[in-house]
């Protein structure tokens, strides 16, 4: 600090000059602590520079009142005038100055509140905007799934308006007209390619000796094999159409034993000698056809379905109308 006083005009005129020093926090303080020490500092330096400015200015009052005389009132009077302006300015100075400090304060304070609540806001609607984009995606696949299931039972009731008068619905109605007059029913075999075989296990079951498909199969194709001459006159090659060679009736014989080919009338021929028992096929719009005639047995009886399923045809197997309860049950 640097203060001079000048005389002129008959006024007294003084001029200070202040330096203000840098403190040094220790290295060892933490950030919180260096900010809180950084704020502390600057709040004593202003209250002490104030102080000072203070002193000084009595200092000043003290040399302005005792360079005019004591009898001179005018200037007296101009004196206390001048004093009670310079102690009002001082005070006003000190004030705004306090204020400011105090405002630099408040405003670092509100500023880091202010970036915390927009980075909560931020956060907040990145958050919302998620979920929303989430709801909307899972409303989107729940619309979705609702418009299939709506598609897919119009579709039912279409085919089931169709199938009314179907060739598939009507075969079935004639079907089971037919056999409720024979106080039968149908026994619904599944369509696999072993549909012939599986019938005619099923009819099997309550008979001694029944046999599993595999052996129906395999003692099916060695029939055909034993008595080809029966049978290959009547197998043809689906590419030429002429009459199957040795080889390929071989082949035909170890698809019968070996895989799912579907089974006809020359497996039903064949089983008929294999089993020594009559084979019955019911049909909706046909007699009833009989193989193995020569065999005074009880028959095996057969369903033979011409648009059961989209594949074509398909073999079901019969029960009597008693045994709808076990069925359930089955």
């Amino acid at each position: 600090y640097f203060s001079y006083s000048t005389l002129g005009n008959g006024k007294l005129w003084s001029s200070s000059i202040y330096f203000l020093v840098p403190i040094y926090c220790s290295s060892e303080l933490s950030d919180h602590d260096l900010t809180m020490e950084e704020v502390e500092t600057a709040e004593e330096l202003l209250v002490k520079q104030h102080r000072k400015e203070k002193k000084d200015l009595q200092a000043k009052i003290q040399s302005m009142k005792n360079a005019v005389p004591k009898n001179d009132k005018k200037r007296r009077k101009q004196l206390t005038e001048d004093i009670a302006k310079l102690e009002a300015e001082l005070n006003q100075k000190h004030e705004n100055e306090l204020q400011h400090l105090q405002n630099s304060n408040a405003a670092d304070k509100v500023d880091e509140v202010a970036d915390a609540v927009d980075s909560m806001n931020l956060a907040g609607r990145e958050e919302t905007e998620v979920k929303q984009g989430r709801i909307s995606k899972a409303q989107k696949r729940r619309d979705k799934k609702a418009a299939q299931e709506r598609e897919r039972e119009n579709r039912i009731a279409e085919a089931e308006v169709e199938n009314l008068s179907g060739s598939r619905h009507q075969e079935d109605l004639k079907l089971r007209k037919k056999l409720a007059e024979m106080h039968l029913q149908i026994r619904e075999i599944c369509s696999d390619g072993h549909c012939m075989y599986r019938a005619v296990e099923h009819q099997l079951m309550d008979r001694s000796g029944s046999l599993g498909i595999r052996e129906l199969r395999a003692q099916t194709a060695q029939y055909m094999r034993n008595h080809s001459d029966d049978f290959l006159p009547f197998l043809t090659n689906p590419n030429t159409g002429n009459m199957c060679t040795a080889d390929e009736f071989e082949k035909y014989c170890n698809d019968v034993a070996e895989t799912a080919a579907w089974g006809g009338q020359l497996e039903l021929r064949a089983l008929t000698h294999v089993l020594q028992l009559p084979i019955e096929v019911i049909q909706a719009d046909s007699p009833t056809i009989t193989i193995g005639e020569e065999y005074a047995k009880p028959p095996v009886m057969l369903i033979y379905m011409r648009h059961a399923y989209g594949l074509g045809e398909h073999y079901n197997s019969v029960q009597t109308l008693r045994d709808t309860a076990s069925e359930d049950q089955e």
